[in-house]
Formats: structure tokens, sequence, C-alpha cells
């Protein structure tokens, strides 16, 4: 049903779904289900008018529906665990954040409304917000507007429904420049509602797969090889009945599990497509190709995070700086020089992006487990250090000894082109963050890369880093998510949504 509400800024009565008036909840079931209620109504309400539209019916006033929100408020700095790394707001006062897909994030957002509960001791209020649902995010899943408009409605939309406004989806929250205005709430949560909205019709894009495949826990790779592999694996893993997962999805929503397949592969590769190891839990295996550059790093990086995985790990290959190292040898990053450039805006080169003993131990543990070498064997293989990242392929051609020096005064022993933006987008959004690479080439060293040498390369070494980084997630997916969303990456105040 169509409602008539009173005067806003754009001076126009305006169809709305039925008002929702905000209530409090102390049950985290009943939370989600409230704001289920109002985000179903909303959408309901736009689709139906999108409709309307589409068949040729003009609405007489604009329409616009609003995302639920979620409201706590508290008077104490006081809270149940202070040994907590989230779930919990900072200090006294108002902190709410819109919300959207509650049936993508039901179980994410059901744990989050119990730790503030837990926490704080006060109700939660659930409520209509007043950010409006742009008109393309209320869509399905096949639904597409372009084919279906005229040029005269593309054009008259602007005026009768609420698009995309970039304005309401910046990362100020995550950057830390976010300043409320006066009387405003705090944030608590590092993204708006319209931002994940976003990032999940990107996903989409990118990735070619939905963002309902994506698991909590994410390999990156900029070589097609170990690409290939993890689908050699995936599909042995449900040709022998799962080993532990229930499906394996490729580009094109390409479902398989131990029982078929289901779904036609795209004509054409997406730019970064994406492959997941499904589990029951969400807590499988994402891989997605990167290819190679620091602006596909940052921009898929940027969308995975509002999905808020449990930690993202970079695979890939690299130069190696030492003449100490050899082919085929592991690098485990402890730290970064960031010469990238892409997030420089965002997260200034001031910021140190540290080593995650967390993510460093699995990864050690994960060498050690599939090389079986241990103690001062396993160092002639796996050596630890600053990896420096460049946004130049061709860094070599550079007048030399300018970026020759630069590393040697880093005391990096490896670079490539990827792993500090992951890292250091893992950093600014609070995802757990680790780079395990494989020395391809040293070119300081007049050992490049050749077809031949890096054929046999490639065959030797990429089953077993992909191995590697495979058993550093099932150590990781042991811990508890306490343990890898630490304190270590919080601000002063810091977001109670983790």
């Amino acid at each position: 049903m169509l409602t008539t509400v009173t005067q806003t800024r754009y001076d126009a009565f305006m169809l709305t779904p039925p008002y929702i008036a905000p209530a409090r909840f102390d049950d985290p079931a009943a939370a989600l289900a409230q704001v289920r209620r109002i985000y179903e109504t909303s959408v309901a309400h736009l689709r139906e008018a999108l409709q309307r539209f589409i068949a040729g019916e003009t609405p007489t006033e604009r329409v616009r529906a609003c995302y639920p929100f979620v409201r706590v408020q508290t008077d104490t700095v006081a809270r149940a665990d202070s040994r907590l790394a989230y779930g919990f707001v900072s200090g006294p006062g108002v902190y709410e954040t819109t919300l959207t897909r509650p049936e993508l994030f039901a179980r994410y957002l059901e744990q989050q409304f119990d730790l503030l509960l837990s926490n704080h001791g006060v109700a939660l209020e659930i409520g209509t917000s007043s950010q409006p649902i742009p008109v393309h995010f209320s869509l399905g899943e096949n639904d597409h507007l372009e084919g279906s408009l005229s040029m005269v409605q593309r054009n008259a939309m602007r005026d009768l429904f609420d698009l995309p406004d970039l304005a309401a989806m910046d990362d100020g929250i995550a950057n830390g420049t976010w300043e409320p205005a006066p009387g405003e709430a705090q944030p608590l949560a590092l993204f708006t509602a319209a931002r994940v909205d976003y990032s999940l019709h990107r996903l989409r894009h990118y990735s070619g797969t939905v963002p309902e495949h994506f698991q909590n826990f994410v390999l990156f790779t900029n070589y097609q090889f170990y690409i290939d592999e993890f689908v050699r694996m995936g599909r042995e893993a449900m040709a022998a009945g799962g080993q532990g997962y229930t499906a394996f999805v490729e580009p094109g929503n390409v479902v398989t599990t131990p029982a078929g397949s289901t779904g036609t592969p795209p004509p054409r590769l997406p730019q970064m497509p994406g492959y997941h190891l499904v589990r029951p839990d969400h807590s499988g295996i994402t891989m997605v190709n990167i290819g190679v550059g620091p602006a596909n790093a940052k921009t898929i990086t940027d969308h995975i995070a509002v999905l808020r995985p449990h930690a993202w790990l970079m695979l890939g290959h690299c130069a190696g700086l030492r003449n100490t190292q050899q082919l085929g040898d592991y690098v485990l990053a402890h730290g970064y020089v960031r010469e990238d450039h892409v997030l420089d805006e965002e997260l200034p080169l001031w910021v140190p992006i540290p080593a995650l003993a967390e993510v460093q131990v699995a990864l050690e543990q994960a060498v050690a487990e599939v090389t079986q070498l241990e103690g001062y064997e396993l160092k002639k293989v796996l050596r630890t250090g600053t990896v420096a990242s460049t946004d130049n392929r061709n860094w070599e051609l550079l007048p030399h000894p300018g970026p020759e020096r630069r590393f040697s005064q880093s005391r990096a022993v490896a670079l490539d082109m990827e792993s500090a933006t992951i890292a250091a987008n893992g950093f600014r959004f609070r995802v757990p963050y680790g780079t395990l690479l494989c020395v391809s080439d040293k070119p300081l060293h007049g050992e490049i890369k050749l077809p031949g040498m890096a054929n046999t390369f490639y065959r030797e070494r990429v089953d077993q880093h992909l191995r590697i980084g495979m058993l550093a997630i099932e150590l990781l997916r042991q811990q508890r998510p306490g343990q890898l969303h630490s304190r270590k990456l919080r601000s002063f105040a810091e977001v109670a949504f983790q």
C-alpha cells in the first residue's frame, strides 16, 4: 500500500510505506526480526512503485522508502568485559547505524546485537531511519533497469525516486576523519547501509558471483595459475563428497555440490573472478584473482570489507631482493613499504601497518607443516622481512640506484605490486591480514623472469603455495573471532560492530 506523508526537504508530498516507529528490544533475535520487517516493507514498497513506473504509470508524488536503523544509548563507560576488541561502545552517548540486507547479514547482526546487550545491559532501539534506500539497491538479483526504461523514463527517475548518492557512501568513519554534527549520534559500524549496498552490487560486477557465496576467509592472488589449482581442488573436493565443504562456486554462480552442478559459466571472466569453497557457517574459503597492480587490490578489498570477513591473505609472486634467496623461496611479510600510492589519501604513509601475530604464526606453521621443514632448515626456504609494493611494474628501468637504494634502506627482502595495498586496507577496515609470497625472479641479481624459467617455477611451486595458504586458513578458523579481530586494530573511539 502506498501512503502519503507530510512535507519533506524536497517541498513535496511523498509516497512512502506505512511508518514503523522505533521500538526497544532486549532480545537479539527479536531485534533482528524487526530489522527484517522494516527492510522488507521498504524494499517491497520501492519495487511495487518501480514496477508501476516501468509499466507506464507515473507516480503523482516522489517515491521514497528508508533503511532500518539500530540505536543504543548508554550513560556509563563500564562494560561487562574489557578484554573484548568489539561489541561495545567507547563511552556515554547515543550510537546508531543504518542496516541493509538482514537476510544476508542475519548471523552477523544477531551476534553484534547480542554483544551490545550483554556488554551494556541496555535495550536496543530498532526503527525506520531517515536515510533513503536508492531504488537501484531495492532490485532483485536478476532485475535490470536499463533495458526496461525509455529515455524519457530514465530522465524522469531522478525526480521520482532516490538514486545512489555518493555523498552518503564515503569512508570517513573507517578512515577516522568523520566528525558528527551537533546533536548527531556516534556511529555503531564502519559502513552505513547505502555504502554496504553499493559494495554488494560492485562485488557482483567484479567477481561474477553474488555476495551470498563469499566466505569469511579470503585468499587473494595475482596469478591465474593459483586459481586453476584452487578450481581443481574445489572440484575434487566435491567429487569426494565435500571434504568438509558443502559447495564449490565459480563465476556465473556455477554451483557444484557432491550431487552435481547447476548454473552456466559466463561467456568471459569478470575483471576479478571469485571462487568459493562454501561451508554452512560461511567459514569456508573465497579466492579472488585480483590480477596485477595495486588499483585492483584496493578496489576489491574496499568492497569485500563490508562483508566483515575474519581474515584475508595475499598469496602471490614477488621479486626477491636478496642474493641469498632462491627461486621458489617464501617471504612472510612482517612490514610493508608502501609505494603503491592508491591509499595515500585514505591512510597516510606515516601510519604503520603492523604484522598481526595470530596470522603470522598460522602462516609460518602452515609452511612448516606443508614443506616438512623445521628450525634452521625452515629458514632456508622461508624468510620473514619487509615487503615493498610499487605501482610501477617497470621499476627496474628507473635510473640507478633510485629504487634499489630505497629498498635497501627499508631492509626490504621482496617486492610486488599488491601486498602492501591489501594489508593497508585490512588495517584500515579492521580486517586481519597477512602476506606469504613466493620468489619468482631476482631482477637485482640478474635472474629475470623468462618464459621457460617461469613455467618450471609455476609447476613446482603453485600447488605447494596454495596448500600452505589453505592450511593457514584452517589454523585461523580454529581461533575464536575475538582472537583474530584483536584490539591491535582498534582506534581511540572504535565502532562497536567488528
